[in-house]
């Protein structure tokens, strides 16, 4: 593989070396692939200037380390604020009670989004939506920390990758938080 970078998908310019700016990891060279079989829409969505997107994002170190993020679309805008959804879930399972955790945007009408935490507890474990919330809020910036917390076992696909569309999909149902205060699922 030629190249890899961190680029800003919208100017395909670098991100600077300074371990803060978000950009999308961009793949190129003769062993990338030239686009999708019989699929130009797909194509055209993950090739940018002979760049293959990858739809993770990540930040690059002065030191040259490329430090991946999250997937663009599991990034939570709350408020203005992007939230990366992998950084919540490492403070959730820190939590000594919790097994799984996943975490997903939940439709907000006055932030937009925010985040929303499924999690499976140890077996005879006992937690609540307030304890998880508080251990975050202790962890995380305010705006970062779950609003929601759903306990159930987590959807899985056959090799035991958690589904995140599935719980896109119950956080969608559940509706605005701050329209439908305390909503469970």
């Amino acid at each position: 593989m030629q190249d890899v970078d961190v680029k800003n998908a919208a100017t395909m310019e670098s991100v600077p070396y300074d371990g803060q700016t978000v950009g999308e990891v961009m793949f190129r060279g003769n062993t990338v692939m030239s686009g999708y079989y019989k699929d130009l829409n797909a194509t055209k969505e993950s090739m940018a200037g002979g760049w293959l997107r990858t739809g993770d994002l990540a930040v690059r170190h002065p030191d040259g380390y490329i430090q991946l993020k999250d997937r663009a679309k599991d990034i939570i805008i709350s408020g203005g604020e992007n939230i990366s959804s992998i950084e919540v879930e490492s403070v959730i399972f820190s939590h000594p009670a919790v097994l799984e955790a996943a975490v997903v945007a939940r439709p907000d009408d006055h932030w937009g989004e925010t985040p929303c935490a499924f999690v499976k507890l140890k077996d005879g474990v006992v937690a609540t939506e307030a304890e998880i919330i508080s251990f975050c809020l202790e962890r995380l910036s305010h705006y970062m920390a779950p609003k929601t917390v759903v306990f159930e076992d987590l959807p899985k696909t056959s090799t035991g990758k958690t589904q995140k569309f599935v719980l896109r999909e119950k956080a969608r149902a559940m509706g605005s938080l701050t329209k439908t205060a305390n909503c469970k699922l």
